[in-house]
């Protein structure tokens, strides 16, 4: 179709597919031009923020603590089972009765010809120069260190295992509980007991010169216990003073102590201890006898056991793992807070 055009200009075609064409086009350009709804949204929320929005990613990590089982008291019997399998499987000796013919290591001596030779060459290999300068933090006696105080109790060095292990099963205890042992000597049995227990929570009252001097200058020590802090304080009277006021003991215990001490004095010790000792679950166990309570009579006895808040539970014993031998034990606890 053609449309006239004014003023004498050359006329112009336009025709419909040209015409259709143009407008699509337009309609493009436009749509292009315009935000779609979610641009305008997401413009919208950007610019009402004055700062950059920051994402955290935030990753969880589950920590899983496990705590190894606390280690055996006792001996058990598979204990024993294991250890006969290796004596067998190693052709070792059944009984003890041939040890004297086995050959005795590379150079064999008694404690005594070891201590003459340790005091004469100070051992085999050593410094020349004085103790004070010689490099030995810890200059300990001769006769310490042969072990001769090992033979001061008339029956073998490993029974002080067995007392632990009767005492500590007993008593029920645990690393963290308080314990005091009147009369340690040399810690043939407090070794055990400093060594599972926390430290610091050993306590020991002993008088004895050379026992103190076995037990902190070559015991503790040579079994690198050092580092447990037991309190052993030198003392022959009962004075407790220096354990502290506020102490709350769960085991106290005397191995073969109060034979050795004046009846009278074991009282006064008593009487001192009693209100240290925890309620109903604290106990005390003296071995041997209780000749301080029975030769004052039963019902006397019994009378002054209450008087200080203690109640006698009873007698016990424990047999030897490595020898011969049974230990009697007297218990007693303090039933009321």
């Amino acid at each position: 179709m053609a449309l006239p055009s004014g003023g004498g200009s050359t006329a112009r075609l336009l025709t419909v597919p040209a015409l259709l064409l143009l407008l699509s086009c337009a309609a493009l350009l436009v749509f292009l031009l315009l935000p779609s709804p979610s641009s305008s949204s997401s413009g919208a929320n950007l610019c009402a923020c004055s700062d950059p929005v920051t994402t955290h990613t935030t990753t969880s990590v589950t920590t899983i603590t496990t705590t190894a089982a606390p280690a055996p008291i006792a001996t058990s019997p598979d204990d024993v089972a294991w250890l006969k399998a290796q004596l067998a499987s190693n052709s070792l000796l059944a009984s003890g009765d041939d040890v004297h013919e086995l050959r005795k290591g590379i150079n064999p001596r008694t404690r005594e010809v070891q201590l003459f030779d340790l005091n004469r060459h100070h051992g085999i290999s050593h410094y020349p120069e004085e103790e004070a300068s010689n490099h030995t933090a810890l200059p300990c006696p001769g006769e310490l260190l042969v072990e001769e105080h090992h033979s001061n109790y008339g029956e073998p060095w490993a029974g002080g295992r067995d007392v632990f292990e009767f005492l500590a099963n007993a008593s029920a205890l645990t690393p963290r509980d308080q314990v005091l042992e009147i009369g340690c000597g040399t810690l043939r049995v407090g070794l055990h007991f400093i060594r599972f227990l926390d430290a610091g929570r050993f306590h020991c009252l002993e008088q004895d010169e050379l026992s103190l001097m076995a037990a902190l200058r070559y015991e503790l020590p040579s079994q690198g216990l050092l580092y447990k802090r037991p309190l052993i304080v030198r003392g022959g009277d009962m004075d407790f003073s220096k354990f502290g006021d506020t102490v709350m003991y769960d085991l106290i215990y005397a191995s073969a102590a109060f034979i050795h001490i004046p009846d009278d004095l074991v009282w006064i010790g008593l009487g001192r201890l009693a209100g240290k000792l925890k309620p109903q679950t604290g106990r005390i166990f003296v071995s041997h006898n209780i000749k301080f309570c029975s030769r004052k009579g039963g019902d006397v006895c019994t009378r002054m056991l209450t008087e200080l808040g203690l109640e006698y539970v009873g007698k016990r014993t424990h047999d030897s793992l490595l020898f011969n031998h049974y230990e009697i034990w007297f218990e007693f606890w303090r039933p009321k807070v």
